[in-house]
C-alpha cells in the first residue's frame, strides 16, 4: 500500500487582483505541502505567471502537466491566494481527466491590508470556484474554514484529512479481495452483493475452502517455506501450550494463502474461520489472519467481505492496522460505554500483550485439540474510529456508517479479545444499527479519522453514509 500522498496544486489568479500574491501565495503553500511530507506537482513559475492560472490557455498547460502525471497523483488542491479565476480551475480539472478528489482552498485577507495593493477577496471567489466546479459536475471537499492562512493548525489538519480521503479513493479503484470458503450457515448477517462493489470497483475473487486445504495436502512437514511460517508464527506471538502438530497446520495454511493472496493480487480477504477447519483439518486460522491485519492486509473472520471493505477503508485512512470486532455487551449501566469482542484474530497492535490460545466457544463441539490458534488478550486504551460498510440488495445501494470513539481502562473479566469501548451518544447508533437492519460486525482502527472517511464514501463514491457524532 502506498504510504504517500502526492497532490497536483492549481494556484488560481484573476488579472485584475494583485497578482504577487499569487507568486507568495505559490511558495506558501508548497512550503507546507513539503512540511506535511505530501508531494506536490505545480507549474512551474516560469510555465504561465508566477505559475498561476487564469486563462483557458494557461488551463490547457496545467492539464497537460497533470495528465502526464496521472498515475502519480492522487488528489488536488486548488487554492485561491486572490480571487482567482473560477473557469480556468474548472477546465483544468476537465481537461485533466484525472478523476480525485479536489480539496478548494482560500486564503485570508488580512483586516489591516484591505487597499488594492494586498486585497485578496479570496473569500468569494471561493463560492465562484465551487460553483462552476458543480456546474462542470466535478466533486470535491472544503477546507473547515472558509479562509484560512496556509501555516494554521487547522489547514494543516484539513491536508491530513484530505490525504487520507486521497487513500481511501485511490486504494479502493480497482482493488482486489479475496473470500475464501462460504459464509457459515448460521451467519445471515454476512451476506452482501457482489454486483454492487463490483459497481464502485471493488472486484472479490473466491476460493472454495476444499481448494486451499489441497494445496495444504501436498506440503511436507519439513518444507522450506512451512518452516519459515512457524518461524513467523512464534516470533508474532507467544506460543506455549500450543501443541507443535498445531502449529505446523497453522504454518501450511498461511503458506497456501499468502500464495493465493500473491497469485490473485488480493489486497485484502475474508475467511471462513468456521468450524469447517476445525472439523476436518484441525485448526483455526486466527492468529494468520491477525498476522495478515498487522501487515496491512486486512482479514475478516466468518466470510465478512463487507465488513473486510471497511477494514480496507480504516486502514487506508490511518495507516494502521484495522480489526473486525462485534458490537458484543454492555458494560454495567453506564449508556455510553460497552463491550467489543472477537475470539479473536485483532492485529496485535490493538492488545496489552497477547498470547495463543484456543478457541473456547466452539471447543465443546469440535475438541480442543482442534481449536488452537486464536490470538487473545484485552484491547489497549486510546482512541478509535469504527465504519460499517453494507451492501443494501433490496435499495441497491451501498450503505455505510462512521463515527469515533475511545477504547477505556475499564477492566472487564472476558476470553478472546476484547475492550470497554465508549461513544458518545451510544444509545443513539445502537438505535440506528437495530433500525436499519446492519450487522453485529464493525471494522475498527486506532485512530480517530472518520471525517476523512465520510468525505471519501459520501462525496466521491456517492454512498449512503451516517456519521455518528
Amino acid at each position: 500500500m502506498k504510504q504517500t500522498t502526492t497532490l497536483a496544486v492549481i494556484v488560481a489568479n484573476r488579472g485584475f487582483f494583485p497578482a504577487h500574491l499569487c507568486e507568495s501565495g505559490r511558495k506558501e503553500i508548497l512550503s507546507v505541502l513539503k512540511q506535511e511530507g505530501i508531494q506536490a506537482i505545480a507549474l512551474d513559475p516560469d510555465a504561465t505567471k508566477f505559475g498561476a492560472v487564469e486563462s483557458y490557455d494557461d488551463a490547457r498547460k496545467c492539464a497537460d502537466l497533470f495528465r502526464a502525471n496521472r498515475d502519480t497523483i492522487d488528489g488536488v488542491l486548488v487554492t485561491l491566494p486572490n480571487f482567482g479565476d473560477e473557469r480556468a480551475v474548472a477546465d483544468t480539472l476537465r481537461l485533466s481527466e484525472l478523476n480525485v478528489p479536489v480539496l478548494v482552498h482560500a486564503f485570508d485577507d488580512e483586516k489591516d491590508k484591505m487597499t488594492i495593493k494586498f486585497r485578496r477577496d479570496s473569500f468569494c471567489g471561493k463560492m465562484s470556484a465551487c460553483n462552476n466546479l458543480r456546474q462542470y459536475g466535478i466533486r470535491y471537499s472544503l477546507t473547515s474554514l472558509h479562509t484560512v492562512n496556509p501555516k494554521a493548525a487547522s489547514f494543516r489538519s484539513d491536508l491530513q484529512r484530505f490525504a487520507a480521503t486521497c487513500r481511501i479513493i485511490r486504494n479502493l479503484k480497482n482493488v482486489r479481495l479475496g473470500a475464501l470458503g462460504a459464509r457459515p450457515t448460521a451467519f445471515n448477517t454476512v451476506r452482501y452483493s457482489e454486483k454492487l462493489l463490483e459497481r464502485s470497483g471493488i472486484s472479490v475473487e473466491t476460493l472454495d475452502l476444499s481448494e486451499a486445504l489441497g494445496w495444504v495436502g501436498k506440503m511436507g512437514d519439513n518444507d522450506k517455506s512451512v518452516k519459515e511460517k512457524i518461524d513467523a508464527i512464534t516470533s508474532y506471538t507467544t506460543v506455549k501450550g500450543v501443541p507443535s502438530p498445531s502449529q505446523i497446520k497453522m504454518a501450511k495454511l498461511g503458506v497456501a494463502i499468502d500464495r493465493w493472496v500473491e497469485a490473485k493480487h488480493l489486497s485484502a480477504v475474508s475467511i471462513q474461520c468456521w468450524t469447517a477447519l476445525q472439523e476436518f483439518f484441525g485448526v483455526v486460522p486466527c492468529t494468520l489472519m491477525s498476522m495478515m491485519s498487522e501487515s496491512l492486509l486486512p482479514s475478516a473472520c466468518e466470510t465478512d467481505t463487507a465488513g473486510v471493505v471497511g477494514m480496507y477503508i480504516l486502514q487506508s485512512a490511518s495507516l494502521k492496522p484495522a480489526a473486525l470486532l462485534d458490537w458484543n455487551n454492555n458494560y454495567g449501566t453506564d449508556p455510553d460505554k460497552g463491550v467489543v469482542f472477537h475470539c479473536s484474530n485483532l492485529p496485535r497492535s490493538f492488545f496489552s500483550k497477547h498470547r495463543m490460545d484456543y478457541q473456547g466457544i466452539i471447543a465443546g463441539t469440535v475438541g480442543k485439540e482442534n481449536t488452537f490458534g486464536t490470538i487473545v488478550g484485552t484491547i489497549a486504551p486510546g482512541p478509535f474510529t469504527y465504519c460499517r460498510v453494507s451492501t443494501d440488495d433490496l435499495a441497491g445501494r451501498i450503505t455505510s456508517y462512521v463515527g469515533e470513539g475511545e477504547f477505556t481502562k475499564d477492566k472487564v473479566e472476558s476470553f478472546g479479545g476484547y475492550g470497554v469501548i465508549k461513544i458518545p451518544r451510544f444509545q443513539e447508533l445502537l438505535k440506528y444499527i437495530c433500525r436499519n437492519g446492519l450487522e453485529h460486525h464493525v471494522a475498527a482502527t486506532r485512530a480517530h479519522v472518520a471525517d476523512a472517511i465520510k468525505d471519501a464514501l459520501h462525496t466521491y463514491l456517492q454512498w449512503d453514509v451516517y456519521q455518528h457524532q
